[in-house]
């Protein structure tokens, strides 16, 4: 059976995914004063950071249309289509309209929208999921029942060298920004099951806190036998160091690497790790 992985641009997926003819992605913008940027092919990550530095405000983000979601439909297959959180972006509720209005124009195939209640590294996650899946042949109905209920139980972790992005956009609360101001620490943050953000600890450096998010998957019995995957802002060494200290607790089968697309640059910043399993 055919299918169809369409993942919006904040799905950070590894190089070699991103040639399998069955994967496309669906951009969505960025504007930085008077610098609009296209989350696509075209996307330069440097020029990106340079601009967000020297801008005081907040860069805004939106979402594809629905009618750009519904032209990477294929009637010949299974269609699968991979958001970020409903409660961090428009891009879910775009997709899910972009499906009733397929149904409105007669549309017959099988279209499912699964909301990641992550970003970047969880909706990779989520992604290579589905293709594992669909390649065995899996039919459409189990896909969508295993995933959404891998879904429910995934563990989203970051650290991040900056955080004004998060404040501005109203992602964190005054009181932890502050706190991370003041005292310099770096928080180490996850998503909630629901798919909003929440701290989870906090260290004095990012190698020190990123050694705590390690020491926290290792805790969880859900680490072992499965793939860890691992985005990172322009620091592959901080990537790489938290996959050496995975490999020597030994935790994960699996561990996919990929730099953060527009979406996550925005929001990770410079520096910034993030984690999902």
């Amino acid at each position: 059976m055919m299918y169809q992985l369409i993942c919006d641009s904040c799905t950070d997926l590894p190089a070699s995914m991103l040639q399998d003819s069955h994967v496309c992605k669906v951009p969505l913008t960025i504007q930085v004063g008077e610098d609009t940027f296209i989350d696509d092919e075209s996307f330069q990550q440097a020029r990106l950071l340079e601009k967000m530095k020297a801008w005081p405000d907040a860069p805004k983000t939106a979402c594809p249309s629905p009618h750009a979601f519904m032209e990477m439909f294929r009637e010949d297959g299974d269609n699968y289509i991979v958001t970020l959180s409903a409660r961090l972006s428009g891009s879910f509720n775009a997709a899910a309209q972009a499906v009733d209005l397929y149904r409105e124009e007669g549309g017959k195939a099988n279209v499912h929208v699964f909301n990641s209640r992550s970003a970047t590294a969880g909706q990779a996650q989520t992604a290579m999921l589905i293709r594992d899946l669909a390649e065995k042949g899996t039919p459409f109905a189990e896909v969508v029942e295993l995933v959404e209920e891998r879904i429910s139980r995934m563990q989203t972790m970051f650290v991040l060298e900056n955080l004004d992005n998060l404040r501005k956009n109203g992602r964190l609360t005054r009181v932890q920004s502050l706190v991370t101001g003041a005292l310099r620490v770096k928080l180490l943050m996850g998503a909630t099951r629901e798919g909003e953000i929440e701290k989870l600890g906090q260290g004095l450096s990012i190698r020190q806190t990123l050694g705590r998010m390690v020491a926290l998957m290792g805790k969880n019995e859900g680490s072992m036998g499965r793939r860890l995957v691992i985005t990172h802002c322009n620091c592959p060494e901080r990537a790489e160091y938290v996959r050496d200290l995975v490999r020597q607790k030994g935790l994960f089968d699996e561990i996919v690497i990929a730099p953060t697309g527009g979406i996550a640059t925005v929001y990770a910043n410079d520096g910034g790790v993030v984690t999902a399993f």
